[in-house]
């Protein structure tokens, strides 16, 4: 397995460009399976998940093909409306083909999806809805089997405001008879790029980055052409690297009105910062500001953000408090930060920071996509050499994270089988 070798403690500076978003991503290649054609999707991130999603796409009878930063992908020929668990395991975005597949086909068997390690993030919502709009759904040995003879608007409630929810109920709705209405939709980012893909592909939608959404379903969808929003969770994973670091640098490529709640808190915790359309420049001014930060859905603070926000503060000078509201077991980095020489006491879904003067470089383990993050900018932080390992989990959401890093003057390493390249 990869690792990185960190050598900490070089401020960073510099400019470095934002990826496209991979919770964008994944869902619109997805729904790509709602209606044949070839389809042309820009500003794609080179990720693990994405592959896997491609790869999960050419199983259901579509052709993929990667250009630069952009997918071409021909949905002619898909006649397989399944999605293996040999393949799934791997990834919980996986969920996103059961609305097109029941749509488009009135039938789908997708497994129930893996991912990630730190812990359940239940399917029930996606399930109801499917329900809601027609479908009959069973478990059949670890596989959800769907099938429909017509899919009808609904007025559906979600319980929790579920991106992953909303975005195949919305899918699915798309080619659904009649009027179907999403109470408590989620209103990120992520899912109005969804919706601006769907209404591009002839889906008939109001209502997007609300809290109701409005589907009038239409007999069929066409192709189209599109290009994804930037990555707000890695752009600011970079401002915290910055800050964390008592470094100066720039985003390129981003929208800042994605990150407002994150730029606000790293205002309180000490940074200056510059605004325009599409950058962002941060400058650490100073000692780093105990903040404390609960977690919600957007626009609040993101829980994507927590990790990273949890070892910026192990730096602050004072205590702070991070509450998790969203998942409330997502803390399987704080053992790992401690033996960098955080101080963090952990309690319920809170994690208590008392500041320290100095992180020390020693190894750690990730164990998700986000506790990776932390590892690192923790990494770049500390006095003396630190080991990363397992950093499969950082390439699922991150894109050459170590080469983006590498060119604001941090000294990162990728180590293959004990070779540096």
């Amino acid at each position: 397995m990869d690792k990185f070798i960190i050598d900490g403690g070089v401020p960073l500076r510099g400019t470095v460009t934002i990826s496209g978003s991979k919770n964008a991503a994944l869902p619109i290649m997805a729904a790509t399976l709602l209606a044949p054609g070839v389809y042309r999707i820009k500003n794609v991130p080179r990720l693990r998940d994405v592959r896997t999603m491609a790869h999960l796409l050419r199983i259901i009878g579509a052709k993929v093909e990667f250009g630069d930063h952009a997918l071409q992908i021909d949905t002619r020929h898909a006649d397989f409306p399944e999605a293996p668990y040999e393949l799934v395991k791997t990834m919980r975005a996986s969920m996103y083909v059961l609305g097109p597949l029941l749509a488009r086909w009135k039938r789908a068997r997708v497994s129930l999806p893996g991912g990630c390690a730190w812990g359940p993030r239940p399917v029930d919502l996606h399930l109801r809805g499917m329900e809601k709009l027609g479908g009959r759904l069973e478990l059949d040995r670890g596989y959800i089997v769907a099938r429909a003879r017509e899919l009808t608007g609904a007025h559906i409630y979600l319980d929790v405001a579920s991106v992953g929810a909303t975005g195949n109920i919305m899918m699915a709705a798309t080619l659904a008879e009649g009027t179907t209405i999403i109470e408590n939709a989620a209103e990120e980012p992520e899912i109005v790029d969804l919706g601006h893909f769907l209404q591009q592909m002839g889906a008939r939608i109001q209502g997007l980055g609300s809290k109701t959404i409005q589907i009038q379903g239409v007999t069929e969808l066409h192709p189209a052409d599109y290009t994804i929003i930037p990555d707000r969770i890695e752009a600011g994973t970079f401002l915290v690297a910055g800050l964390i670091t008592g470094g100066t640098v720039t985003l390129t490529r981003c929208r800042p009105g994605h990150l407002q709640e994150v730029l606000a808190k790293l205002q309180e915790a000490g940074a200056e910062l510059h605004v325009t359309e599409e950058s962002i420049s941060l400058k650490a001014a100073g000692e780093i500001r105990p903040t404390h930060v609960t977690t919600a859905v957007y626009p609040g603070y993101p829980t994507d953000m927590q990790a990273q926000w949890i070892a910026l503060m192990s730096l602050a000078r004072g205590s702070s408090v991070v509450t998790d509201t969203i998942y409330p077991d997502r803390f399987t980095h704080v053992p790992e930060l401690q033996r960098l020489g955080a101080d963090i006491i952990l309690k319920n879904n809170s994690a208590f920071v008392r500041g320290v003067s100095q992180l020390k470089g020693a190894p750690v383990m990730s164990t998700d996509l986000r506790a990776s993050a932390s590892l690192v900018l923790a990494a770049l932080a500390a006095a003396g050499r630190s080991e990363v390992l397992r950093v499969y989990h950082i390439d699922r959401g991150y894109e050459r994270i170590e080469e983006k890093l590498q060119q604001l003057g941090a000294r990162i390493q990728r180590v293959d089988d004990g070779k540096l390249y």
